[in-house]
């Protein structure tokens, strides 16, 4: 197949390059760099450095006439986008508008699209929310990929063009960004073996659905395979709060840093996890790495990168 990656030389992205790389695919890759790193990309994929907002996008996709477009690039800051709405909107709202007509325009059969499963649910009612949990996103990040989703199902319903929803988890590993606040895993691990001691918000109870970029890149592998018009959570159903988070990356690290805790963040959700059980069931996709052995895997990486 001949694929579109946007936000292909970010950290997600960039590892799902890798896997459609690896089975025989010819992959393109569409990223304006403002998170992602050319560091991270294979040399096999072709790069374009572009926004999505740009109207160049639409020139890439009518020369090209891919089969599928895997779209993840995003403003994916929760906090830029409760600072600045307009910002995260015109990304992740029109940047997307922009790229969904240019598909039609140039006969794109099938969108996969990463969403967010600990954003859109919101505050749960029960737990591990499965796909049919209200959803109530809390900040405009969510609320952006909840009305991505309602566009998706609109081009599906008007025009045909397929889409496989994706709502990920509190996704960590190789190639993350431990700078700024995306990435608590990334965050803690890159502090850790330096030597510093981060700082946990608030009492550090607040629970997460931590799951292994590994198995995020196995789904998407999937989806290109899956025929019809779905939304599936992506997640490991268990919850993991931030200061077992952090004890079991002191083990890992081996550091002797300190439990360290700060002012608690306004409005974190308090509880996040979802149930794959769908996934399971129609994918043929579960998680595989466990948490302990997902975390020394991205300590191994982030130590490597530290020495040079």
């Amino acid at each position: 197949m001949k694929i579109l990656v946007t936000g292909g030389a970010g950290f997600i992205g960039s590892n799902i390059v890798d896997a459609y790389i690896g089975k025989g695919h010819e992959v393109f890759v569409v990223d304006d760099l403002s998170s992602g790193s050319l560091d991270n990309l294979s040399p096999k994929a072709k790069f374009f450095q572009v926004d999505i907002r740009d109207p160049q996008l639409g020139k890439i996709l009518q020369e090209n006439k891919f089969d599928v477009v895997n779209h993840l690039a995003a403003q994916m800051d929760v906090r830029r986008s409760v600072a600045d709405p307009i910002f995260d909107a015109g990304v992740n709202i029109v940047g997307t508008l922009n790229l969904l007509e240019n598909c039609l325009k140039s006969g794109v059969k099938k969108i996969i699209f990463s969403s967010t499963g600990g954003a859109i649910y919101g505050e749960q009612d029960y737990f591990p929310a499965d796909e049919n949990h209200p959803t109530r996103p809390l900040s405009p990040y969510g609320i952006a990929k909840l009305s991505v989703e309602k566009y998706l199902f609109y081009y599906y319903a008007v025009h045909g063009l397929k889409c496989v929803v994706l709502r990920y988890a509190n996704v960590y590993g190789p190639r993350q960004n431990p700078h700024g606040e995306a990435g608590v895993v990334a965050i803690f691990t890159s502090k850790l073996l330096k030597g510093e001691e981060p700082i946990i918000n608030g009492d550090g109870k607040q629970t997460r659905d931590y799951t292994y970029v590994g198995d995020v890149v196995q789904a998407n592998v999937l989806a290109l395979d899956y025929d019809k018009q779905d939304v599936f959570n992506i997640g490991t159903g268990k919850e993991t709060d931030v200061n077992a988070l952090f004890n079991t990356l002191i083990a890992a690290t081996g550091s002797s840093a300190k439990e360290s805790h700060g002012p608690a963040k306004a409005g974190e959700q308090m509880r996040s996890v979802i149930d794959y059980s769908k996934a399971k069931t129609l994918l043929g996709w579960e998680p595989k790495v466990g948490l302990d052995e997902g975390l020394k895997l991205t300590v191994e990486f982030f130590r490597k990168r530290i020495a040079g």
